[in-house]
């Protein structure tokens, strides 16, 4: 520049949402299950120590993913659970420690549905299924009538207890997926069908759950481009949701895709190189006004910046980038040329490659300096701390008949 200052990148730039709310950068740590709840839905001393390193390390802010509204329904025993009978001090504990620096702490609103985890629920999804690795039974009119209600509670309590804003989860084949599925979603009453159908219930949580915040606080959603599933959510009609949401209070919508149903494929297990979904990213910027975030396939800064430069999003979201290098916004920011190294694995076993970068997250919370676990131990260190909370869950919470 002709004055002699240095010009910012793109990535380091300010974005005011919709609401009012200021994110200092364009770095989001997108929403994974970090499965650091003490067993019983709570927080934990290691989860506060991963997200104020988060946040120490530049990011404009932190999703936790899979926070839960009831114990009845959670994809994990790690995940925590945020609801009316279900409140503690250790929720606000969390909630500053991922503040440091002027980075925010959001939570996702999750609920589980069909995949609910089997040995801490009855799974329940839009509709009853019966297949290999997956059997659910279907949600009574009543159960449904509850939801938009139950997710606005957690979502109060989030802002009670000094979270920056919530995510609702509408992707991965989790409840509100599910049932913007025609694959999954075989109701034919007002919640199946036609996709105005589908998606009736993810508007309506988002109504509740604005009702719930007010018009100053930050609420986003984080929806599927597809969920790569033959017969399932596809581009065409998430294009018109993405037209739907534009109507509505959102004030970021999350791109993301792909499901975690047994045996589907994983777009964040793929070999493939790049960002996976700004191509439809930019076919979505056509159909609304609204802050954009991409999540996927992010590796490298030039990638990144390439993203926001060419206006394909507003917001780069990064999970296993920043888990492999918790310090990454501040090394990008000071070394244009610096990138993170990724593992290579050779034939991963389904579901292997979540279990390392989950236990990865777990060797930073610890505090200490850890090498990372080969990717079998890290599989049975995940799968037997599953085990040993499972009892416990149950005994804190009901499941639902």
């Amino acid at each position: 520049m002709s004055d002699g200052s240095v010009e910012i990148s793109p990535l380091f730039r300010p974005l005011t949402l919709p609401c009012g709310v200021t994110l200092k950068n364009r770095i989001i740590k997108s929403a994974m299950s970090d499965s650091l709840g003490d067993g019983t839905g709570l927080p934990t001393a290691e989860q506060q120590r991963l997200y104020a390193r988060w946040a120490r390390g530049g990011l404009a802010a932190s999703i936790i993913g899979e926070v839960q509204g009831s114990g009845a329904f959670a994809e994990k025993p790690g995940n925590l659970v945020l609801s009316l009978d279900q409140v503690s001090a250790s929720f606000r504990d969390l909630a500053a420690a991922g503040t440091a620096d002027g980075a925010q702490l959001w939570l996702q609103l999750g609920h589980a549905g069909a995949m609910a985890h089997a040995p801490i629920s009855n799974p329940k999804g839009p509709s009853a299924l019966d297949l290999p690795k997956l059997r659910c039974e279907a949600l009574s009119p009543d159960e449904i009538n509850a939801l938009p209600e139950q997710f606005a509670n957690t979502a109060a309590l989030a802002k009670d207890f000094g979270f920056g804003g919530v995510q609702i989860h509408a992707a991965h084949g989790f409840l509100l997926s599910q049932f913007l599925s025609p694959l999954f979603n075989k109701r034919a009453d007002a919640y199946g069908g036609s996709l105005e159908g589908r998606m009736r219930l993810t508007l309506e949580v988002i109504e509740a759950v604005r009702h719930a915040v007010g018009q100053d606080f930050p609420v986003a959603i984080k929806i599927n481009a597809t969920d790569q599933l033959e017969g399932g959510f596809m581009q065409e009609e998430a294009l018109e949701l993405v037209a739907a949401l534009d109507q509505t209070s959102i004030d970021l919508i999350d791109i993301s895709g792909g499901t975690y149903f047994p045996g589907a494929k994983s777009a964040f297990d793929s070999a493939g190189s790049g960002p996976y979904f700004l191509p439809f990213a930019e076919k979505a910027r056509k159909q609304t006004s609204k802050p954009l975030m991409v999540t996927g396939g992010f590796k490298t800064r030039t990638e990144a910046e390439e993203a926001i430069t060419l206006g394909k999003a507003d917001v780069v979201g990064l999970a296993r980038a920043l888990v492999i290098d918790p310090e990454l916004p501040q090394k990008w920011k000071v070394d244009p040329n610096y990138d993170p190294v990724f593992p290579r694995f050779e034939a991963p076993p389904e579901g292997g490659i979540t279990a390392w970068y989950t236990m990865r997250m777990t060797d930073w919370a610890s505090g200490e300096d850890r090498e990372a676990l080969g990717l079998r131990d890290a599989i049975s260190t995940y799968e037997a701390r599953d085990r040993e909370r499972e009892p416990r869950w149950n005994a804190r919470f009901t499941r639902e008949p």
